[in-house]
C-alpha cells in the first residue's frame, strides 16, 4: 500500500480519539448536496475514501446508500468500524483502492483529498467510479474573518511543515483531470457549538502536524489555546462556543 504522509500516520493514529471528539460535523443542507448533486440514495455504493474515524461516513449512511469505507490508518479505521458496524470498513489508500472496477456510483472525500491529490490517486478514483458516476470533496474551512478565529490559525501554522492544507489549494493543480467533468462548488455556513474544550481545544490538537509533535510541545500549544479562551471576550467564562466554519462541496462527474 502507499505510503501516506508521516504527520498523517503518527498524528491521526496517536490522536484518533481526539479527532473523533474535536472535528466538527457538517450543515443540515450537506444530506440534499449528497442526494442532489451525488445522487446518493438506496440502490446506489458510495465509497467513502480517507474516511478516518467515520465522520462524515454516518452522512453518507444517512442517505440510503450502500456505504463502503477506505481508511489507510489503523486506529482511525478500528474507530469508524467500532461506530458504524453496517458500514464495510477496509484497509487501502488512495493510490490502491480495495474494490474492483466500475464497481461504486460515488466517491466521496471528506476533510482528506488533499492528502493525495494526484495523477495516480485520480486514476484509482476513476477506475473504480461507474461512468455517470461522480466524485465528491468536502471540507470544513475555519472562517478566519473572526480574530480569534484567525489566533488559532497563528498557533498552529508554524508547525505545519511541508504538511499537505486544503487552503494552499495545491489539491486543485489535479484539474482538470482525465476522464472527469469541471468541478462544480456549492459552499455552505456552518458553526460547530460546543464546549470550548471540544470544539476549540480537541479540534486544535487533532490536526495531523500538531498531534505528531512531541508531548512538551503538545502542552505549550494547549497552553496558547487555554490563553485564547481565557482572553478573548468572545469565549472568556463561556461554557459553550460556537466555532464558525464554511463547508465547500465540489463535485466532479466521472465521464464515459
Amino acid at each position: 500500500m502507499t505510503a501516506i504522509h508521516q504527520a498523517a500516520a503518527q498524528g491521526f493514529a496517536s490522536q484518533a480519539d481526539t479527532y473523533a471528539r474535536g472535528r466538527p460535523d457538517y450543515p443540515a443542507e450537506i444530506d440534499t448536496w449528497l442526494r442532489a448533486t451525488l445522487g446518493l440514495h438506496a440502490g446506489r455504493t458510495v465509497l467513502d475514501l480517507g474516511a478516518g474515524t467515520g465522520k462524515f461516513t454516518r452522512r453518507l449512511t444517512e442517505t440510503g446508500a450502500t456505504v463502503i469505507a477506505v481508511e489507510p490508518v489503523a486506529q482511525m479505521r478500528a474507530q469508524l468500524a467500532g461506530a458504524l458496524q453496517a458500514v464495510q470498513a477496509l484497509e487501502g489508500s488512495a493510490e490502491s483502492i480495495p474494490l474492483p472496477d466500475a464497481s461504486v456510483d460515488a466517491v466521496v472525500c471528506a476533510q482528506a483529498f488533499h492528502w493525495f491529490a494526484n495523477s495516480r490517486a485520480m486514476a484509482e478514483i476513476r477506475r473504480v467510479l461507474r461512468p455517470g458516476g461522480r466524485l465528491g470533496l468536502v471540507w470544513n474551512v475555519r472562517d478566519e474573518s473572526v480574530d480569534w478565529v484567525a489566533q488559532l490559525t497563528a498557533i498552529m501554522t508554524p508547525y505545519e511543515g511541508d504538511a499537505p492544507r486544503f487552503y494552499k489549494g495545491d489539491w486543485k493543480r489535479v484539474f482538470p483531470a482525465e476522464g472527469f467533468g469541471p468541478l462544480a462548488l456549492q459552499s455552505l455556513p456552518y458553526a460547530h457549538v460546543g464546549a470550548p474544550q471540544q470544539v476549540i481545544v480537541d479540534r486544535v490538537m487533532s490536526v495531523s502536524f500538531i498531534a505528531s509533535l512531541p508531548a512538551d510541545e503538545q502542552a505549550r500549544v494547549r497552553e496558547r489555546l487555554q490563553a485564547v479562551i481565557a482572553s478573548h471576550p468572545a469565549l472568556a467564562g463561556r461554557a459553550e462556543v460556537a466555532f464558525p466554519y464554511r463547508t465547500e462541496a465540489y463535485s466532479s462527474e466521472r465521464l464515459a
